[in-house]
């Protein structure tokens, strides 16, 4: 699974991207890995280990979720689970920013 994710091209001090994605690890695990940063400069690379797919899916979903409180927009997605988690609508984000 693989989701990336922009802000808005015209916020001051540039696009900030957020990459998550999931890859199986040699040992029957699983990584979220999440690479962000400015657009045109090198990037942070964060690794976490999960025993399972589902447990990892979930984070990546929370770390989604957080990114688009933020105001970061959901530009691509790839791959799926069989229960999928569909990203918080607009106006569950209106609702989240008006808290």
């Amino acid at each position: 699974m693989r989701v990336y994710l922009q802000t808005p091209p015209l916020q001051p001090g540039g696009t900030r991207y957020y990459h998550l994605l999931i890859q199986p690890d040699l040992f029957a695990g699983w990584n979220v890995v999440r690479v962000y940063g400015l657009e045109g400069v090198r990037g942070t690379l964060l690794k976490e280990h999960f025993s399972s797919r589902e447990a990892a899916e979930a984070r990546l979903m929370k770390f989604r979720d957080a990114q688009l409180r933020r105001g970061y927009r959901l530009m691509y997605v790839e791959g799926d689970s069989q229960q999928r988690r569909e990203p918080l609508d607009d106006h569950a984000l209106l609702e989240l920013h008006s808290a």
